[in-house]
Formats: C-alpha cells, structure tokens, sequence
C-alpha cells in the first residue's frame, strides 16, 4: 500500500456556471419550502451565452417565479452584462406539476411506526466520510481548495480590483507522508480577468492574489506553504472572458468539490437541485453525520459510511463502513454502535436532520447558500454536528 503520496482537489467560485446553476437550482428549491415545506421539488439547470434553462418537477401548494428568482441570484454574482446580462436573458423553462405522495408530510413529529412506512422513491448508493485532517474533519486538499474558492470571491466583491472575475477556480496540492498531510505542494489560481481597459501585468496579479487570498488562507491553516510549494496563477495566461461567455454550465458537475474533493467516494448525483425528501440528498448528509461522530469519538483515524437504497424500502437495505485499518476497535463493532444511535430511513433523516424546517428557520434562504459555502465542513449545518460521539465511544 502507497502512504506517500500527493493528492489534488479543486473547487470553483460562486459565478462558475457550474456552481452558479447548483446555486440557481437550490434557490429554487427554498423558493418552494420557503412557502410549504411539505414541498416535493426537483429543479435542474443549464447556463450558456445569455441563455438560462430551467426544468423543474414538483408537487407542492407554493407558488414560485422561478425565472426571476433565477435572474436574482445571477445578478447578486455580478457579471458584466456583455459576459450574462441577468435582466435580459433568456429563460426557457420546463414546469411538470406532479400530485403529492406520502412523502410529501411533515416529519416533526412523526411516531416510528408512520416513518418506516414512508419508503424511498430513488434508488442509490451514498457515501459519507471523515477525517482528521483539519478541525472540521475533512480531507486537507478539498477543505483549503474551497477556502481558496470562498476567499476569490470575498475579495472580488471587498477589494479594489477591478478585474477580478466572479469566475475562477483553484486547486490544491498536499503531500502525504506515511498517509498524513506532511506539506503543501502546490496551489493553482485560475481566474477571470474582467476587461477594465487597462490590463494588470502578471506581476500585478500574483502579488494581489498572494496578498488577498493565498496569505488569508493559510495564515492560520494547519500546513503552510513552503519554499518548494508550486504556485501557479493563470499557467495559460489571462482570460479575458469569463463565465457563460466563454463556457456553459449544468447542475452537478462539480460534486467533487461538493463532497470530498475526490479523496474518498460520493454518490455521483448532484446534491443540489433536490427537496429533502430525495434520498440521494438525504442519505449523504445523514452519511457524513455519521462518518463525522465517530472519527469525533476517538473510534478511527477515517472513516467511510456506506448508505445502500432500494425503492419501496424505508431505509437502507446495506449499511457498510471502513475505517481503512485507522480504527481503535474493530470495524464490526463500530457498525454495531452506529446503527444502535442512528436512524438511516427517509423518514427519520429528515426529521432528526429538520431537513423541512431548515429554509424557515434560516429566513428563507437554506439550500442556496451550500453550493459557494459547502455542503460539508461549514459551521452551523446539522449533519456537521458531533452530538452523537459521545453515545458511539461507549
């Protein structure tokens, strides 16, 4: 087995139109729960050249403007209207109204008996992982890519520089030493350069992107850059167009940086775009939940969560997990006590997640913000919560 090794992941900003669509698909989606949050909603996005396509299914009592809500969320990333103009694109849409299942309840307060008949609608095989790479427990590569990614943006809308452009992705490079992080080999910036009239050199970009963004990153990072850390801004020079001027993009597409940057499995299904009452939504945050309380309760150094689901069945039909020879007990036994303290079924997902609730509770805006933010690591979720370690270390 390789323990030395490098690894890469990599992340986009908030106006890359692959995660500007995620970020358009889950307004949509606390557009609707915003209103009823019994709603069934499904919504699917694809972005070119002025053009938005919007298709969405849903069964719900709300009614939801979803063009405008659209062209909201692309105006608050703030392209210039020769790269998308948000009030004068066009919106194709595909509306299908579909009538209510059992599913589409409120789950607060449900008895066991009512949840395990409430059985899955999908099927799918999701996964939920945790490490001990940094303090929020995922792997080091994704979590300083994302970071990256979220400072980009911060300094584009905070900073005097005029070229920056909401579009840009980054990258990061790790070198593990006997399967730890040991230190940073390289950082990739690419980014969009907006047409100001008077183009900065390349010397006036590194020295802002190292200042604003590099230097706030890692300042208080576990592992700092080193002498021999490669970094790499715009290798093919600058790009001049940004965003659906220069290429298109589509809901999940960028599930490796939704998750864990590649470095352990996911699903493959978009994460955004969908209610709470889809499975392969549900079933990867409870996953991660999982994942995350026992390597918090001392059991594993990692540890991967295996959800298996079946249509017609309330919960999972397998439930695996592998702590890949890092755990203090054996695996088995660690299964034991996860499926002693959690609740994989639909039902009891959402409702010990609060999964309907969390758009109203949160003002109206939930799902929309997890695209740019993460829908893992970042503080205040409630599968990113370590409640449960301390049941699962006894």
């Amino acid at each position: 087995m390789i323990t030395d090794f490098v690894f890469t992941s990599q992340s986009v900003t908030e106006g890359h139109p692959d995660r500007l669509c995620d970020t358009i698909s889950d307004a949509i989606v606390d557009g609707f729960l915003r209103q009823d949050q019994t709603s069934a909603i499904t919504a699917e996005c694809a972005l070119s050249k002025n053009v938005l396509f919007l298709a969405a299914r849903f069964a719900s009592e709300a009614i939801v403007d979803m063009p405008e809500l659209a062209r909201t969320v692309i105006k608050g990333v703030g392209y210039r209207p020769e790269d998308f103009d948000a009030a004068e694109c066009t919106v194709v849409s595909s509306h299908i109204e579909q009538t209510k299942s059992p599913r589409d309840i409120v789950f607060a307060d449900l008895e066991d008996d009512q949840i395990d008949r409430i059985s899955v609608a999908h099927q799918t095989t999701v996964f939920g992982y945790a490490c001990r790479h940094t303090p929020e427990l995922m792997p080091l590569p994704i979590s300083l890519a994302n970071r990256l990614a979220r400072q980009l943006s911060q300094t584009r809308r905070d900073a005097d520089i005029a070229y920056l452009s909401p579009d840009c992705t980054s990258q990061v490079g790790v070198e593990f030493v006997n399967d730890g992080p040991s230190r940073i080999d390289s950082i990739t910036l690419v980014i969009g350069c907006e047409d100001t009239g008077s183009p900065p050199g390349f010397a006036r970009i590194e020295e802002d992107l190292r200042h604003y963004v590099i230097n706030p990153v890692f300042k208080n990072a576990p592992i700092k850059p080193d002498n021999l850390t490669r970094i790499t801004i715009n290798p093919n020079g600058p790009y001049r167009r940004s965003g659906p001027a220069t290429h298109s993009g589509m809901t999940g597409r960028k599930t490796d940086s939704d998750t864990y940057g590649s470095f352990a499995r996911h699903c493959g299904a978009a994460l955004s775009g969908k209610g709470p009452s889809r499975i392969d939504r549900a079933g990867a945050y409870a996953a991660r939940y999982a994942a995350k309380n026992i390597v918090a309760a001392g059991l594993a150094e990692q540890c991967e969560v295996q959800l298996s689901y079946s249509i017609g069945f309330p919960g999972p039909v397998s439930v695996c997990l592998t702590t890949k020879g890092t755990g203090v007990i054996d695996d088995m036994e660690i299964r034991k006590r996860l499926l002693r303290h959690f609740d994989f079924r639909l039902g009891a997902i959402i409702r010990d997640l609060k999964l309907q609730e969390l758009t109203q509770s949160h003002c109206g805006a939930f799902y929309q913000k997890l695209p740019a933010n993460g829908h893992f690591g970042a503080d205040g979720l409630p599968w990113e919560r370590t409640d449960k370690a301390g049941l699962l270390a006894c």
